[in-house]
Protein backbone atom coordinates (compact mmCIF):
# COMPACT_ATOMS: atom_id res chain seq x y z
CA UNK A 1 0.00 0.00 0.00
CA UNK A 2 1.54 3.30 -0.89
CA UNK A 3 -0.29 5.43 1.52
CA UNK A 4 -1.54 4.49 5.02
CA UNK A 5 -4.81 3.55 5.29
CA UNK A 6 -6.53 4.36 8.86
CA UNK A 7 -9.39 2.28 9.42
CA UNK A 8 -11.94 3.60 12.35
CA UNK A 9 -15.55 2.93 13.76
CA UNK A 10 -17.70 5.43 12.21
CA UNK A 11 -19.76 7.58 14.39
CA UNK A 12 -20.20 10.78 12.68
CA UNK A 13 -22.65 11.25 9.84
CA UNK A 14 -20.15 11.83 7.68
CA UNK A 15 -18.45 8.29 8.56
CA UNK A 16 -21.67 7.16 8.20
CA UNK A 17 -22.26 9.09 4.89
CA UNK A 18 -19.06 7.73 3.73
CA UNK A 19 -19.71 3.93 4.42
CA UNK A 20 -23.35 4.04 2.70
CA UNK A 21 -21.65 6.18 -0.54
CA UNK A 22 -18.72 3.31 -0.80
CA UNK A 23 -21.61 0.66 -0.26
CA UNK A 24 -23.91 1.71 -3.20
CA UNK A 25 -21.37 2.82 -5.65
CA UNK A 26 -20.27 -1.31 -5.19
CA UNK A 27 -23.08 -3.51 -4.34
CA UNK A 28 -26.01 -0.98 -6.02
CA UNK A 29 -23.79 0.53 -8.69
CA UNK A 30 -21.16 -2.11 -9.65
CA UNK A 31 -23.44 -5.31 -8.95
CA UNK A 32 -26.78 -4.31 -9.79
CA UNK A 33 -28.49 -5.11 -5.86
CA UNK A 34 -31.54 -3.28 -5.56
CA UNK A 35 -31.11 -0.31 -2.86
CA UNK A 36 -33.89 -1.54 -0.98
CA UNK A 37 -31.83 -4.84 -0.51
CA UNK A 38 -28.72 -3.02 0.19
CA UNK A 39 -30.17 -0.47 2.94
CA UNK A 40 -31.73 -1.98 5.52
CA UNK A 41 -33.29 -1.75 9.15
CA UNK A 42 -30.24 -3.07 10.61
CA UNK A 43 -27.92 -0.22 9.46
CA UNK A 44 -29.18 1.69 12.39
CA UNK A 45 -28.00 -1.04 15.35
CA UNK A 46 -25.28 -1.64 13.74
CA UNK A 47 -21.43 -1.36 14.27
CA UNK A 48 -19.87 0.31 10.69
CA UNK A 49 -16.14 0.47 10.30
CA UNK A 50 -14.55 3.13 7.70
CA UNK A 51 -11.12 2.93 6.25
CA UNK A 52 -10.16 6.13 4.13
CA UNK A 53 -6.48 6.98 3.16
CA UNK A 54 -3.88 9.96 4.41
CA UNK A 55 -6.45 12.14 2.58
CA UNK A 56 -9.68 11.58 3.82
CA UNK A 57 -10.89 9.66 0.79
CA UNK A 58 -13.36 6.54 1.42
CA UNK A 59 -11.60 3.46 0.26
CA UNK A 60 -13.90 0.94 2.42
CA UNK A 61 -16.25 0.05 4.82
CA UNK A 62 -18.05 -3.09 6.60
CA UNK A 63 -20.15 -3.79 9.10
CA UNK A 64 -20.71 -5.27 12.43
CA UNK A 65 -24.00 -6.87 13.73
CA UNK A 66 -24.24 -8.00 17.18
CA UNK A 67 -26.77 -8.57 19.93
CA UNK A 68 -30.57 -8.79 18.83
CA UNK A 69 -30.03 -8.25 15.17
CA UNK A 70 -27.02 -11.33 15.28
CA UNK A 71 -29.45 -13.34 16.70
CA UNK A 72 -31.59 -13.77 13.70
CA UNK A 73 -28.54 -14.66 11.67
CA UNK A 74 -27.11 -16.93 13.69
CA UNK A 75 -29.22 -17.69 16.46
CA UNK A 76 -26.52 -17.99 19.01
CA UNK A 77 -26.11 -14.75 21.12
CA UNK A 78 -22.35 -14.56 21.00
CA UNK A 79 -22.04 -14.67 17.35
CA UNK A 80 -21.59 -11.23 14.84
CA UNK A 81 -22.09 -11.13 11.98
CA UNK A 82 -19.96 -9.58 9.70
CA UNK A 83 -21.55 -8.15 6.15
CA UNK A 84 -21.39 -5.22 3.81
CA UNK A 85 -17.67 -5.57 3.52
CA UNK A 86 -17.31 -3.15 0.44
CA UNK A 87 -13.67 -1.62 -0.84
CA UNK A 88 -13.55 1.01 -3.62
CA UNK A 89 -12.69 -0.44 -7.22
CA UNK A 90 -9.35 2.05 -7.09
CA UNK A 91 -8.02 0.32 -3.64
CA UNK A 92 -8.76 -3.25 -4.17
CA UNK A 93 -5.88 -5.23 -3.93
CA UNK A 94 -4.14 -3.16 -1.57
CA UNK A 95 -5.35 -4.71 1.53
CA UNK A 96 -7.79 -2.76 2.65
CA UNK A 97 -10.59 -5.60 3.12
CA UNK A 98 -8.19 -7.71 5.42
CA UNK A 99 -7.95 -3.94 7.50
CA UNK A 100 -11.70 -3.89 7.42
CA UNK A 101 -11.97 -7.24 8.46
CA UNK A 102 -9.55 -7.21 11.46
CA UNK A 103 -11.14 -3.83 12.48
CA UNK A 104 -14.51 -5.44 12.65
CA UNK A 105 -13.56 -8.67 14.29
CA UNK A 106 -11.49 -6.39 16.83
CA UNK A 107 -14.99 -4.83 17.59
CA UNK A 108 -16.74 -7.97 17.91
CA UNK A 109 -13.88 -9.38 20.35
CA UNK A 110 -14.23 -5.99 22.42
CA UNK A 111 -18.22 -6.65 22.60
CA UNK A 112 -17.35 -10.11 24.22
CA UNK A 113 -18.28 -12.08 21.13
CA UNK A 114 -17.22 -15.32 20.69
CA UNK A 115 -17.68 -16.18 16.74
CA UNK A 116 -17.69 -13.97 13.70
CA UNK A 117 -20.21 -15.34 10.90
CA UNK A 118 -20.30 -13.70 7.34
CA UNK A 119 -22.17 -14.45 4.28
CA UNK A 120 -19.84 -14.53 1.53
CA UNK A 121 -19.91 -13.92 -2.10
CA UNK A 122 -18.41 -17.18 -3.58
CA UNK A 123 -16.09 -15.22 -5.68
CA UNK A 124 -14.78 -14.41 -2.62
CA UNK A 125 -14.28 -17.43 -0.85
CA UNK A 126 -10.46 -17.70 -0.82
CA UNK A 127 -10.05 -14.30 0.56
CA UNK A 128 -12.19 -15.33 3.70
CA UNK A 129 -10.42 -18.44 4.15
CA UNK A 130 -6.91 -16.57 3.75
CA UNK A 131 -8.54 -14.63 6.79
CA UNK A 132 -9.43 -18.12 8.97
CA UNK A 133 -13.40 -18.40 7.87
CA UNK A 134 -14.46 -21.41 7.59
CA UNK A 135 -17.06 -22.48 4.93
CA UNK A 136 -20.43 -24.36 6.01
CA UNK A 137 -23.95 -25.72 4.82
CA UNK A 138 -24.73 -25.44 1.20
CA UNK A 139 -24.76 -22.29 -1.76
CA UNK A 140 -27.85 -20.06 -1.49
CA UNK A 141 -28.64 -16.48 -3.34
CA UNK A 142 -28.89 -12.87 -1.55
CA UNK A 143 -29.56 -10.73 -3.52
CA UNK A 144 -29.29 -12.50 -7.12
CA UNK A 145 -25.37 -13.68 -6.05
CA UNK A 146 -24.29 -17.22 -5.01
CA UNK A 147 -23.53 -16.92 -1.45
CA UNK A 148 -21.88 -19.57 1.48
CA UNK A 149 -21.87 -19.23 5.17
CA UNK A 150 -18.65 -18.74 6.75
CA UNK A 151 -17.23 -18.48 10.43
CA UNK A 152 -14.26 -17.38 12.78
CA UNK A 153 -14.18 -18.48 15.92
CA UNK A 154 -12.21 -15.41 17.21
CA UNK A 155 -8.66 -16.13 19.82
Amino acid sequence: MTSPVEVRVAVSEEDLKACFTVRSEVFVAEQSVPESVEFDAYDAGAVHVLAVDADGVPLGTGRLLHGPAALGATGVPAVGVLGRLAVARSARGLGVGRLLVRAIEAEAARLGLTSVDLGAQTHALGFYERLGYAAYGPEFQDAGIPHRAMRRPLP
